[in-house]
Protein backbone atom coordinates (compact mmCIF):
# COMPACT_ATOMS: atom_id res chain seq x y z
CA UNK A 1 0.00 0.00 0.00
CA UNK A 2 3.01 2.53 1.09
CA UNK A 3 4.37 1.84 -2.92
CA UNK A 4 1.02 2.89 -4.60
CA UNK A 5 1.19 6.00 -2.47
CA UNK A 6 4.18 6.79 -2.88
CA UNK A 7 4.69 6.04 -6.78
CA UNK A 8 1.43 7.96 -8.26
CA UNK A 9 -0.20 5.35 -10.15
CA UNK A 10 -0.32 1.69 -9.64
CA UNK A 11 1.43 -0.65 -11.90
CA UNK A 12 -0.60 -3.79 -13.31
CA UNK A 13 0.90 -6.07 -10.75
CA UNK A 14 -0.41 -4.08 -8.14
CA UNK A 15 -3.28 -3.65 -9.00
CA UNK A 16 -4.18 -7.28 -9.88
CA UNK A 17 -3.35 -7.77 -6.08
CA UNK A 18 -5.82 -7.85 -3.35
CA UNK A 19 -6.39 -5.20 -1.41
CA UNK A 20 -5.24 -5.92 2.28
CA UNK A 21 -8.21 -5.60 5.02
CA UNK A 22 -8.77 -1.95 6.26
CA UNK A 23 -8.56 -0.91 9.99
CA UNK A 24 -9.46 2.19 11.34
CA UNK A 25 -6.04 4.09 11.61
CA UNK A 26 -4.54 1.95 9.04
CA UNK A 27 -4.55 4.20 6.19
CA UNK A 28 -3.02 7.31 8.32
CA UNK A 29 -0.36 4.81 9.55
CA UNK A 30 0.34 4.39 5.39
CA UNK A 31 0.17 7.90 4.44
CA UNK A 32 3.01 8.47 7.72
CA UNK A 33 5.41 6.36 5.27
CA UNK A 34 4.72 7.17 2.28
CA UNK A 35 7.65 9.24 1.40
CA UNK A 36 10.07 6.61 2.63
CA UNK A 37 8.16 3.81 0.81
CA UNK A 38 8.43 5.58 -2.19
CA UNK A 39 12.55 6.19 -2.15
CA UNK A 40 13.05 2.60 -0.97
CA UNK A 41 11.13 1.61 -4.17
CA UNK A 42 13.07 3.28 -6.39
CA UNK A 43 15.99 2.32 -5.16
CA UNK A 44 15.19 -1.21 -6.14
CA UNK A 45 14.25 -0.76 -9.81
CA UNK A 46 12.37 -3.60 -10.72
CA UNK A 47 11.69 -5.17 -7.48
CA UNK A 48 8.24 -6.91 -6.79
CA UNK A 49 6.35 -4.76 -4.30
CA UNK A 50 5.69 -6.88 -0.88
CA UNK A 51 3.13 -6.50 1.70
CA UNK A 52 3.15 -4.94 4.96
CA UNK A 53 1.55 -7.29 7.33
CA UNK A 54 -1.60 -5.83 8.48
CA UNK A 55 -1.50 -3.42 11.72
CA UNK A 56 -4.10 -4.21 14.42
CA UNK A 57 -5.48 -1.70 16.75
CA UNK A 58 -5.74 -2.78 20.53
CA UNK A 59 -8.05 -0.39 22.87
CA UNK A 60 -7.53 -1.12 26.26
CA UNK A 61 -10.77 -0.53 28.35
CA UNK A 62 -9.66 0.38 31.99
CA UNK A 63 -12.84 -0.22 34.32
CA UNK A 64 -13.12 2.27 37.01
CA UNK A 65 -13.19 1.05 40.22
CA UNK A 66 -16.54 0.93 42.05
CA UNK A 67 -16.56 3.39 44.75
CA UNK A 68 -16.82 2.63 48.17
CA UNK A 69 -19.60 4.15 50.48
CA UNK A 70 -18.69 4.27 53.59
CA UNK A 71 -20.63 3.02 56.48
CA UNK A 72 -22.24 5.17 59.15
CA UNK A 73 -21.41 3.89 61.73
CA UNK A 74 -24.75 3.38 64.32
CA UNK A 75 -25.11 5.42 67.55
CA UNK A 76 -24.60 3.03 70.75
CA UNK A 77 -27.28 1.04 72.40
CA UNK A 78 -27.69 -0.07 75.32
CA UNK A 79 -29.34 -3.04 75.90
CA UNK A 80 -29.40 -4.32 79.46
CA UNK A 81 -28.14 -2.52 82.66
CA UNK A 82 -27.64 -4.51 86.22
CA UNK A 83 -26.59 -2.63 89.69
CA UNK A 84 -24.42 -4.70 91.09
CA UNK A 85 -23.10 -2.53 93.95
CA UNK A 86 -24.22 0.21 95.59
CA UNK A 87 -22.46 2.65 97.77
CA UNK A 88 -22.72 5.81 98.96
CA UNK A 89 -19.91 7.83 97.04
CA UNK A 90 -20.74 5.57 93.98
CA UNK A 91 -22.52 2.53 92.34
CA UNK A 92 -21.62 0.04 89.66
CA UNK A 93 -23.49 -1.65 86.86
CA UNK A 94 -22.37 -4.33 84.17
CA UNK A 95 -23.71 -3.71 81.06
CA UNK A 96 -24.53 -5.36 77.97
CA UNK A 97 -23.88 -2.90 75.44
CA UNK A 98 -23.94 -2.36 71.20
CA UNK A 99 -21.26 -0.15 70.00
CA UNK A 100 -21.19 1.81 66.89
CA UNK A 101 -20.20 -0.76 64.21
CA UNK A 102 -22.66 -3.25 65.44
CA UNK A 103 -19.90 -5.01 68.13
CA UNK A 104 -21.86 -6.46 71.41
CA UNK A 105 -20.12 -6.11 74.83
CA UNK A 106 -20.46 -6.48 78.42
CA UNK A 107 -18.74 -2.91 80.31
CA UNK A 108 -18.38 -3.07 83.69
CA UNK A 109 -18.82 0.63 84.36
CA UNK A 110 -18.65 2.67 87.90
CA UNK A 111 -21.09 5.63 88.41
CA UNK A 112 -20.26 8.52 89.76
CA UNK A 113 -22.03 12.16 90.85
CA UNK A 114 -19.23 14.52 89.73
CA UNK A 115 -16.29 16.26 90.97
CA UNK A 116 -15.54 19.90 91.38
CA UNK A 117 -11.75 20.72 91.43
CA UNK A 118 -10.84 24.31 92.84
CA UNK A 119 -7.22 26.08 91.17
CA UNK A 120 -7.19 28.46 94.04
CA UNK A 121 -4.86 31.35 92.30
CA UNK A 122 -3.29 34.45 94.76
CA UNK A 123 -2.31 36.51 91.70
CA UNK A 124 -1.40 39.96 94.08
CA UNK A 125 2.17 39.49 93.59
CA UNK A 126 4.45 39.89 90.65
CA UNK A 127 3.91 35.82 89.90
CA UNK A 128 0.95 33.86 91.01
CA UNK A 129 0.83 31.63 93.82
CA UNK A 130 -1.45 28.17 93.83
CA UNK A 131 -2.75 26.32 96.82
CA UNK A 132 -1.74 22.76 97.62
CA UNK A 133 -3.32 20.58 99.88
CA UNK A 134 -1.47 17.50 101.12
CA UNK A 135 -3.15 14.55 102.53
CA UNK A 136 -3.22 10.75 102.89
CA UNK A 137 -5.07 8.43 99.83
CA UNK A 138 -5.44 4.95 100.75
CA UNK A 139 -5.40 4.16 96.70
CA UNK A 140 -1.99 5.35 96.48
CA UNK A 141 -0.76 4.44 99.66
CA UNK A 142 0.45 7.72 100.29
CA UNK A 143 0.57 11.20 100.82
CA UNK A 144 -0.17 13.43 97.69
CA UNK A 145 0.22 17.02 96.94
CA UNK A 146 -3.61 18.12 95.20
CA UNK A 147 -5.64 20.41 94.73
CA UNK A 148 -8.78 21.12 97.18
CA UNK A 149 -11.69 18.76 94.93
CA UNK A 150 -14.89 17.08 96.32
CA UNK A 151 -17.61 15.24 95.39
CA UNK A 152 -21.13 16.61 93.74
CA UNK A 153 -23.99 16.46 95.97
CA UNK A 154 -27.07 15.39 93.88
CA UNK A 155 -28.81 18.14 92.47
CA UNK A 156 -26.12 20.25 93.39
CA UNK A 157 -25.11 23.32 91.60
CA UNK A 158 -21.22 23.11 90.11
CA UNK A 159 -20.40 26.09 91.21
CA UNK A 160 -21.61 25.93 94.45
CA UNK A 161 -20.26 22.46 95.12
CA UNK A 162 -16.82 24.00 94.33
CA UNK A 163 -17.35 27.10 96.80
CA UNK A 164 -18.10 24.79 99.53
CA UNK A 165 -15.57 22.56 99.36
CA UNK A 166 -12.85 25.67 99.35
CA UNK A 167 -14.42 26.73 102.44
CA UNK A 168 -14.38 23.29 103.97
CA UNK A 169 -10.82 21.58 102.79
CA UNK A 170 -9.19 25.39 103.07
CA UNK A 171 -11.48 28.07 104.77
CA UNK A 172 -10.49 30.27 101.66
CA UNK A 173 -13.56 32.67 100.04
CA UNK A 174 -13.01 33.58 96.29
CA UNK A 175 -14.24 36.55 94.87
CA UNK A 176 -13.85 35.40 90.96
CA UNK A 177 -14.79 32.50 89.56
CA UNK A 178 -14.68 30.84 86.33
CA UNK A 179 -14.57 26.93 84.93
CA UNK A 180 -11.69 27.06 82.78
CA UNK A 181 -11.81 22.72 82.50
CA UNK A 182 -14.18 19.80 82.55
CA UNK A 183 -12.93 15.98 81.60
CA UNK A 184 -13.69 12.56 82.57
CA UNK A 185 -11.26 11.20 85.42
CA UNK A 186 -10.66 7.56 83.50
CA UNK A 187 -13.07 6.94 80.64
CA UNK A 188 -12.35 3.46 80.47
CA UNK A 189 -14.81 2.71 83.35
CA UNK A 190 -15.60 5.26 85.37
CA UNK A 191 -18.22 7.66 84.61
CA UNK A 192 -17.20 10.27 86.62
CA UNK A 193 -16.53 13.89 85.04
CA UNK A 194 -14.42 16.36 87.05
CA UNK A 195 -14.56 20.39 86.57
CA UNK A 196 -11.97 22.42 87.30
CA UNK A 197 -12.67 26.07 88.78
CA UNK A 198 -10.14 29.18 88.95
CA UNK A 199 -10.36 30.92 92.02
CA UNK A 200 -8.88 34.51 92.56
CA UNK A 201 -9.38 37.09 94.76
CA UNK A 202 -8.89 35.44 97.67
CA UNK A 203 -10.11 35.93 101.23
CA UNK A 204 -8.55 33.84 104.08
CA UNK A 205 -11.24 32.03 106.90
CA UNK A 206 -11.67 28.92 108.86
CA UNK A 207 -11.90 25.85 107.43
CA UNK A 208 -14.28 23.51 108.40
CA UNK A 209 -12.61 19.91 107.31
CA UNK A 210 -15.46 16.53 107.62
CA UNK A 211 -14.20 14.48 110.46
CA UNK A 212 -12.24 11.45 108.64
CA UNK A 213 -10.03 14.99 106.87
CA UNK A 214 -6.59 15.74 107.98
CA UNK A 215 -5.00 17.89 106.04
CA UNK A 216 -1.99 20.23 105.25
CA UNK A 217 -2.26 23.52 102.70
CA UNK A 218 0.48 25.30 101.64
CA UNK A 219 1.04 28.47 98.92
CA UNK A 220 3.32 27.46 95.93
CA UNK A 221 5.00 29.67 93.37
CA UNK A 222 3.80 28.69 90.20
CA UNK A 223 7.36 28.03 89.06
CA UNK A 224 7.66 25.31 92.01
CA UNK A 225 4.69 23.76 91.38
CA UNK A 226 5.64 22.93 88.16
CA UNK A 227 8.85 21.52 88.97
CA UNK A 228 7.10 19.40 91.41
CA UNK A 229 5.38 18.16 88.08
CA UNK A 230 8.44 17.86 86.49
CA UNK A 231 10.16 15.98 89.19
CA UNK A 232 7.50 13.62 90.08
CA UNK A 233 6.63 15.14 93.14
CA UNK A 234 2.86 15.37 91.95
CA UNK A 235 1.12 12.07 91.34
CA UNK A 236 -2.66 13.21 90.91
CA UNK A 237 -3.61 13.80 87.30
CA UNK A 238 -6.46 17.22 88.12
CA UNK A 239 -3.58 18.52 89.41
CA UNK A 240 -1.35 18.20 86.87
CA UNK A 241 -3.56 19.20 84.24
CA UNK A 242 -4.96 22.61 86.04
CA UNK A 243 -1.44 23.61 87.64
CA UNK A 244 -0.06 23.02 83.45
CA UNK A 245 -3.02 25.13 82.17
CA UNK A 246 -2.25 28.44 84.80
CA UNK A 247 1.44 28.06 84.06
CA UNK A 248 0.54 28.18 80.04
CA UNK A 249 -2.18 30.82 80.45
CA UNK A 250 0.59 33.00 82.42
CA UNK A 251 2.96 32.87 79.83
CA UNK A 252 0.34 33.98 77.71
CA UNK A 253 -0.84 36.86 79.90
CA UNK A 254 2.33 38.07 81.13
CA UNK A 255 0.37 40.54 83.02
CA UNK A 256 -0.38 41.10 86.75
CA UNK A 257 -3.89 40.52 87.86
CA UNK A 258 -5.06 39.45 84.17
CA UNK A 259 -6.43 36.06 85.82
CA UNK A 260 -8.44 38.01 88.06
CA UNK A 261 -10.57 40.30 85.44
CA UNK A 262 -10.75 36.79 83.32
CA UNK A 263 -12.51 35.35 85.71
CA UNK A 264 -16.70 36.25 85.59
CA UNK A 265 -18.44 34.78 88.40
CA UNK A 266 -18.54 36.31 91.52
CA UNK A 267 -19.39 34.57 94.82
Amino acid sequence: MGNNRGQGKPSPRQSQSQPAPQIPGANDRNARSAGHAGQHNRSRAGAVPTREPAAVLYIVCMAKAASKKKKKSSPARLVSSKVVYRGPVFWITTDQVQEPGGVKVRRDLIHHSGSVVVLVVDDSGKTPRVLLERQYRHAAGAYLWELPAGRIDPGEDELKAAQRELIEETGYRATHWRRILKFYASPGFLAETMSVYLATGLQTGVAEPEDDEMIRKRMFPIAAAVNMILTGKIHDAKTISSVLWLDRMWEKSGTQGLLRRRAGKRS
